[in-house]
């Protein structure tokens, strides 16, 4: 597994993490549960690795990081 994320790829996943998370105390019903998608940026932004990034071959880490 490749890290293709950097960091500032990384720091906006984890916001926007974050605001889906807090959709979870500001909708009502069942309409509360999309906020759990939030999952998805959080442990993309910390495993550095983006699986949709590999499927089209795109990486936002600069050039010398990704030949680690």
């Amino acid at each position: 597994m490749k890290k293709n994320v950097g960091s500032l790829d990384k720091i906006i996943r984890l916001v926007l993490a974050l605001i889906l998370f807090s959709l979870f105390f500001v909708l009502d019903g069942n309409a509360r549960y999309w906020a759990l998608l939030g999952f998805v940026p959080l442990l993309t932004g910390f495993m550095n690795f983006c699986p949709l990034y590999s499927v089209f071959g795109c990486s936002t880490r600069p050039k010398a990081a990704t030949e680690e």
